[in-house]
């Protein structure tokens, strides 16, 4: 149990991705789908609510003991911060305003990223759209390991400490500055400033404690914790060489349906919430004989399981080049504004 991984590159495969095939045969075959595009009213409720209660956490937290606050962060800040992340992937498909308010999606994504005290709202919309577009692509699916990555975390000890870095907001933002160099913009940099106000205020007003409640939270409820286990199951191979893979178990009622992952990638603009009307509808596309049981499980067959390592992922030629262009989404506006 837990030898050093056997997988010495990855499943380079040169067929297109699948998604983009399903998704028109399974609209041809049900065009009814098209009526759960759009947006979900409810989101930006359940959002702004999380929001609020994380800092009514903090509130609470600020003169309790250590031991509670790191429990705490486990157990309640770890799974809300962890469920605000999956909050931002959805909403970077404009799902909580619409295809056509771009803008107010972004900036909306920035209050989500309040309690995860770590800037990546904007980062992460820029290169989560490759993500979908070039899935598995070299160089363009940021998403996939680095070559160093797949070649030193081969052992169960290392791929348990790979484990607990792979997914945490500093280790994954690094990632893209060895792939995909992208100019950084003005909306990233209001986020940055954005998050750095509300880091402060909370340090000030209701002390180190609750900053370090919301911090921890977001590092532990990313790295070794039940609920990560989905970064694993999406898109590693486990049991089939597929490119994608779902789950539908209770996990999905606190992380935004997150599980649904073949359904998402098929129809990337039907939110989240929809996505089990989707399998629904569309059940024979959808077995459940191909889904992943457990999250935990996920977790424990990749550390202990000698196939399977960071470089068990699908992964394809490029087929477009990297685009570094600078492009500033809030001065076009700014400048409309002031026009008046």
């Amino acid at each position: 149990m837990g030898g050093v991984v056997s997988r010495d590159d990855f499943l380079w495969t040169y067929d297109e991705q699948p998604h983009t095939s399903r998704r028109g045969e399974i609209v041809q075959k049900y065009p009814q789908i098209k009526e759960l595009f759009g947006a979900d009213s409810s989101l930006k409720w359940v959002v702004s609510a999380m929001v609020a209660a994380q800092i009514f956490f903090c509130w609470l937290l600020q003169d309790e003991d250590w031991l509670l606050v790191v429990l705490m962060a486990y157990c309640c800040g770890g799974v809300i911060n962890h469920a605000l992340v999956l909050a931002i992937h959805d909403i970077s498909h404009n799902t909580a305003f619409g295809q056509q308010r771009s803008l107010e999606n972004r900036l909306f994504g920035m209050v989500a990223n309040l309690p995860i005290a770590i800037p990546a709202s904007v980062a992460f919309k820029k290169y989560h759209v490759e993500h979908h577009r070039y899935l598995g692509e070299d160089g363009l699916d940021v998403d996939l390991p680095t070559e160093f990555e797949g070649r030193f975390f081969t052992s169960a000890p290392r791929k348990f400490i790979w484990l607990t870095l792979q997914f945490q907001p500093f280790f994954y933002s690094l990632r893209p500055l060895f792939i995909y160099k992208k100019s950084i913009n003005d909306l990233e940099l209001f986020n940055i400033v954005v998050q750095i106000a509300f880091d402060l205020a909370i340090c000030y007003y209701f002390g180190a404690k609750a900053l370090f409640y919301l911090m921890f939270g977001s590092i532990i409820g990313t790295g070794l914790h039940p609920s990560a286990g989905h970064f694993i199951s999406e898109h590693y191979v486990i049991t089939e060489e597929k490119f994608t893979h779902s789950y539908y178990g209770p996990w999905n009622l606190c992380l935004f349906n997150v599980g649904y992952h073949m359904e998402h990638h098929d129809f990337p603009y039907v939110p989240s919430r929809y996505l089990p009307k989707l399998r629904e509808i569309a059940e024979e596309y959808y077995p459940a004989s191909d889904e992943h049981q457990s999250y935990s499980s996920v977790l424990y067959s990749f550390i202990t399981d000698p196939h399977v390592g960071p470089y068990a992922r699908n992964k394809r030629i490029a087929s477009a080049p990297q685009v570094y262009e600078h492009k500033d989404t809030l001065k076009p506006y700014l400048n409309e504004v002031s026009s008046f």
